[in-house]
C-alpha cells in the first residue's frame, strides 16, 4: 500500500514542473521582448517613416539657416511621434495578429514572426520603388517571388531604406529652393546698394523665417510628411 504521502509528493512534483515550464516560457517571451527592444533603434531606422521625417526636418533646418534651431532633441522628438501617427494602423494589426495571441500562448513564437512580418511587409512595399526593388533581386541573384507570395526581408529592407532616402532627398530639394531664391534676391539687393559689408544672412534669415511662418511652413511640411505615405 503507497503511503498517503507519495500521491500528495507526486502532485506537488507535477504541479512545480508544469511552474517551471510556464515559467521557462514566460521567460522567454521577456527574453526575446527585450531582445526586440534592445534592436530598437535599427527597427526603427530601417522599417519605419523615421527616416524620411527626419531627414526633411534636417533640411528644412539647414535651408532656413537657424544652425541649431530646432535642437536635434525636438526634431527627434517631433520624429518619433510622427511615426508613431503614421505606423499606427501597422502596428495595431501587428498587435492584433502576432502580439497578443503569442502573449496569450495561442501561437508559437515563428508563427508570430510570420504573422507579424505580413502587415510590415506590406507597408514597407508600397513605399518601396519598383526599380530599387529590381536592383536587389538583380544583384542578389534570386527570382522574384510570385505574386502574393512575401518577398524575403534580406531584399525588401535595403530596397525600402534606398526608396525612403531617395524621396527625403527629393522633399528636401522642395523644401530648400525657395529658401535658396531668398538667399539670392538678398544678394542681389544688397549687391545693388553696395552694402558689401553687410553679411546676407544678417538680413536673409529673418526674411526666411517671416515668409515660412506666414505660409504656414511647420503645417505645411507636416502635412506634406503625413500625405506622403
Amino acid at each position: 500500500m503507497p503511503s498517503p504521502a507519495a500521491p500528495t509528493l507526486s502532485n506537488l512534483a507535477g504541479t512545480g514542473l508544469q511552474a517551471m515550464a510556464g515559467g521557462g516560457s514566460t521567460a522567454v517571451k521577456l527574453f526575446l521582448v527585450l531582445t526586440a527592444l534592445s534592436f530598437g533603434t535599427a527597427i526603427i531606422l530601417s522599417l519605419t517613416s523615421f527616416t524620411r521625417i527626419v531627414i526633411v526636418f534636417s533640411f528644412l533646418r539647414q535651408a532656413m539657416g537657424t544652425q541649431q534651431l530646432p535642437p536635434n532633441q525636438v526634431i527627434v522628438g517631433l520624429s518619433l511621434f510622427l511615426t508613431l501617427f503614421v505606423m499606427a494602423p501597422t502596428v495595431r494589426k501587428i498587435q492584433a495578429d502576432a502580439f497578443t495571441p503569442l502573449m496569450d500562448d495561442k501561437i508559437s513564437i515563428g508563427e508570430a514572426l510570420t504573422r507579424a512580418q505580413v502587415p510590415l511587409s506590406d507597408w514597407m512595399l508600397k513605399q518601396t520603388k519598383e526599380e530599387d526593388l529590381r536592383l536587389f533581386f538583380e544583384v542578389s541573384g534570386t527570382a522574384r517571388p510570385a505574386r502574393g507570395e512575401p518577398i524575403p526581408f534580406t531584399v525588401l529592407v535595403p530596397s525600402f531604406m534606398i526608396s525612403e532616402l531617395g524621396t527625403a532627398f527629393r522633399m528636401g530639394l522642395y523644401v530648400f529652393i525657395p529658401m535658396v531664391l531668398i538667399d539670392l534676391l538678398v544678394s542681389i539687393i544688397m549687391m545693388s546698394l553696395g552694402m558689401m559689408m553687410v553679411p546676407p544672412t544678417l538680413i536673409a534669415m529673418p526674411l526666411k523665417l517671416g515668409v515660412f511662418l506666414l505660409a504656414g511652413g511647420w503645417h505645411l511640411v507636416v502635412s506634406s510628411l503625413i500625405r506622403s505615405f
